[in-house]
């Protein structure tokens, strides 16, 4: 059997005041596997990925286990001969390339610099070629000589790994590695990842919060929770039957776009550090506890010779099954609420104007959601932002109730202004950091509304309520919360104003997959119970097949398809869309229960 190139034996890390952020996490990797480490925000993955590399942030530190990548101890090491092993023994890709590469340092020159480091004897012209022709990209001169701003956001995020890959490691960690991207990007990736890992002797440590993108390229999946792997094994089996209930309660939140289903989300929140209980973290989540899972932590015990789970009653998780979401809107007779006719919107620079969209007709209706997909820089951001009047359209119009909408939301009035709301892709830029909650939500109630301030705040208490967030969030500020309460504030500031249709710009893009489906369960029940018109921009079909009514599929400003979700993702016309469709991955869990494959990548 071949030697294992990554050992990791109760790693231990945790605050320098004592308290564990990960503790008793053991792993195994040998060349040529790829381990999916999984779970929710806060659950010690990017820790861990870290550790592996012997980094910890100012106030942390590895206080007890082993690292050892290709038999070389990575704890303990000083700092000096860490700088020597990263690189050379292993790499770490980050999530954002923008903090792996130099934006001043030409693209040749990010590669060459990682081999002078570490003094790689070659003819350098030809070796950097070489290196980004591993990862796909163009190897001549001109291409060598851009700078990263000249790239778009996949061969950025191909560059990173290039220059990880420059000095041949044996285990290189990709942290997030295509969070963000649309999924042809994200495809395109995950292929190079593949590829690199067949070609090549390289280990993989694959970090994510998405489990459908996980399954389509990792030989073995850990599942992470509150600082622990709660389970680990084969990639097929952890996703076909899941032994641990958090587990299933990840893949239970997953959408799917060819089982278009009902989200379940996981109950409750996770447990920050500090706030874990001396029994099983997970219990007061779980549906299946007992008075004993309260007593102690339970051990990471064997299921069989290739799987371990951290449950005392693993036997009682019942396998993965789908309540097939049934169609909400595919007729919708009700007159629209907004209608877009010929809309063309450009951005100018100097001497010239790039196309944003062109000649994009649509509609929505009351309690209808319409979804608009497509790759990265395909309009869609532009389209969202010209319905509420940030955006002034080149051409084309926008009515409501059937009443042209001024280009711009300041020469609107205030109660079209009130009827549309946008809901912005990233919580954390979309509130202001010195405004509470309550004066978040408050404003649009006091300024729209011309509510005093008493019934203001009572409102916000209502709102909070809304979307499942306590009454006490009102006085905390964003920097106190989780992505996922930011996204639910933000959504109450957009309800605030009392809007007939939401405006929703990939609003779940960056969520753990259990927040996802809370925010996505909270839309459904806003527009059962209050009628609301939700206009939902995605490069996630999953998601649109979990939510959406209609789909229009964008390609470079142009609408290539559009439909009932049901038509479009089963029966697509158009290539662009087949191609999309096909690069999307997919757990496919099949509504007997249990996926009957684990990736369609």
């Amino acid at each position: 059997m071949t030697e294992s190139v990554l050992r990791v034996e109760g790693l231990r890390v945790g605050l320098e005041r004592g308290a564990a952020i990960v503790e008793d996490v053991t792993l195994e990797l040998r060349p040529g596997e790829v381990l999916g480490l999984v779970g929710e925000s806060g659950s010690g993955k990017t820790t861990v990925a870290r550790a592996l590399l012997g980094y910890t942030p100012p106030g942390v530190v590895i206080d007890a286990g082993s690292v050892q990548v290709a038999g070389q101890e990575i704890v303990g090491c000083d700092e000096r001969e860490l700088r020597r092993l990263r690189g050379r023994l292993i790499s770490y890709v980050p999530q954002d390339p923008a903090t792996a590469l130099n934006p001043s340092i030409r693209v040749g020159d990010q590669v060459r610099e990682m081999l002078d480091v570490h003094g790689v004897e070659a003819d350098r012209g030809r070796l950097v070629a070489e290196i980004l022709g591993r990862v796909q990209l163009p190897g001549d001169a001109a291409f060598r000589r851009r700078f990263p701003h000249q790239l778009s956001g996949g061969q950025q995020q191909r560059l990173a790994i290039a220059v990880a890959l420059a000095c041949g490691p044996r285990v290189v960690v990709l942290d997030e590695p295509t969070t963000g991207l649309d999924v042809v990007t994200q495809a395109r990736i995950l292929e190079e990842i593949g590829r690199l890992r067949q070609e090549g002797d390289v280990a993989l440590v694959y970090v994510s919060h998405d489990l459908a993108v996980v399954a389509s390229i990792a030989t073995r999946i850990a599942v992470m929770y509150a600082g622990r792997i709660v389970e680990e094994g084969p990639a097929e089996s952890v996703i076909r039957t899941p032994r641990h209930p958090y587990a299933l309660g990840l893949i239970s939140s997953v959408p799917d776009h060819v089982a278009p289903r009902r989200l379940v989300g996981i109950p409750g929140v996770a447990v920050g550090v500090g706030g874990r209980p001396s029994g099983c973290s997970f219990a007061p989540r779980c549906a299946q506890r007992v008075s004993e899972c309260e007593e102690a932590v339970p051990p990471l015990q064997r299921v069989d010779a290739h799987r371990s789970v951290r449950c005392i009653r693993w036997q009682e998780t019942p396998a993965p099954k789908v309540d097939l979401r049934g169609v909400i809107g595919d007729t919708l007779d009700a007159a629209p609420l907004l209608e877009v006719d010929a809309l063309r919107a450009e951005h100018r620079g100097r001497g010239a104007s790039v196309v944003a969209a062109a000649d994009v007709s649509f509609t929505v209706a009351p309690g209808e959601c319409v979804a608009l997909v497509g790759e990265s820089g395909s309009g869609k951001t532009t389209i969202a932002r010209c319905l509420v009047g940030l955006h002034a359209p080149a051409g084309g119009r926008i009515l409501l109730d059937g009443k042209p909408l001024a280009a711009r939301a300041r020469s609107r009035s205030r109660e079209e202004r009130r009827s549309v709301q946008i809901v912005f892709q990233n919580p954390y830029d979309s509130l202001n950091p010195v405004r509470s909650v309550e004066d978040a939500v408050a404003w649009p109630i006091r300024s729209l509304r011309d509510l005093g301030r008493r019934e203001a705040a009572a409102e916000v208490a209502t709102l909070l309520e809304r979307v499942r967030l306590p009454e006490r969030m009102a006085r905390r500020f964003p920097g106190e919360l989780s992505g996922g309460e930011r996204q639910r504030v933000a959504i109450a500031r957009a309800l605030a104003a009392r809007p007939r249709m939401l405006v929703c710009d990939e609003v779940t893009s960056a969520l753990d997959v259990s927040v996802q489906a809370a925010v996505l369960d909270l839309l459904a029940e806003l527009r059962r119970d209050l009628g609301l018109a939700v206009f939902f921009i995605t490069h996630d079909l999953g998601v649109v097949a979990s939510i959406a009514d209609r789909v229009l599929v964008l390609e470079e400003g142009d609408v290539r398809e559009e439909g009932t979700v049901t038509a479009v993702l089963s029966a697509p016309r158009s290539d662009y869309t087949r191609r999309l469709i096909a690069a999307a991955p997919s757990l496919a869990i099949e509504a007997t229960g249990g996926p009957s494959h684990t990736s369609r990548a």
